[in-house]
């Protein structure tokens, strides 16, 4: 039996059907809810990314290093799967509903209900990485990927109030840049 996150990494490396049992079981639910929130609830759609992801996942094991965390790790490969998914099948859409992102310090600074929900998937991706460097590294880390504040300061051996900084930056920047989109449609 296996018990600890290394031996089920190292079984899963190995392609041990009951370590991606085990693996699958524990990460499948977060990464479900998750999805849900970028697919506006079409759990059929939710469900075909995470597996994509959950592929990735089994097929990338060897590459895991253990430097962050493995959730935040899984959950890069499904936001990979779900934007592979966006781009090969954006014939068939007209939008992607995002929900907002969880507020910093209890106040909700996005507009989800105006042009955010209008734009597509892509759209999104592009203005983030317009953002300067290590605010598009902080956000990516903190809103993608799901670290913690105290985990992306480690892993990019800043402050964590820099980490915070850089984040609500990231936010005041993109707000601009979607009113900017808003003025001109």
């Amino acid at each position: 039996m296996i018990f600890n996150e290394a031996d089920i990494l190292k079984q899963c490396a190995q392609n041990d059907r009951q370590a991606q049992e085990i693996l699958y079981r524990r990460f499948f639910q977060p990464m479900l809810q998750w999805t849900l929130r970028y697919t506006n609830g079409d759990r059929d759609k939710a469900l075909d990314i995470v597996n994509d992801g959950f592929l990735r996942v089994f097929k990338k094991i060897h590459l895991f290093e253990a430097r962050g965390s493995l959730e935040g790790w899984i959950r890069r490969l499904v936001f990979h799967a779900m934007s592979d998914y966006y781009k090969a099948h954006k014939k068939n859409i007209t939008q992607v509903f995002l929900d907002e992102l969880p507020p910093e310090n209890g106040q909700n600074t996005w507009d989800t209900e105006g042009v955010f929900s209008d734009l597509y998937f892509e759209d999104l991706v592009s203005l983030v990485e317009r953002l300067p460097a290590a605010t598009q590294a902080v956000f990516k880390l903190y809103a993608i990927e799901g670290y913690s504040h105290i985990e992306i300061s480690s892993q990019l051996n800043i402050a964590v109030g820099t980490s915070k900084w850089h984040l609500s930056n990231a936010r005041e920047r993109l707000q601009d840049m979607l009113k900017k989109i808003e003025v001109t449609r």
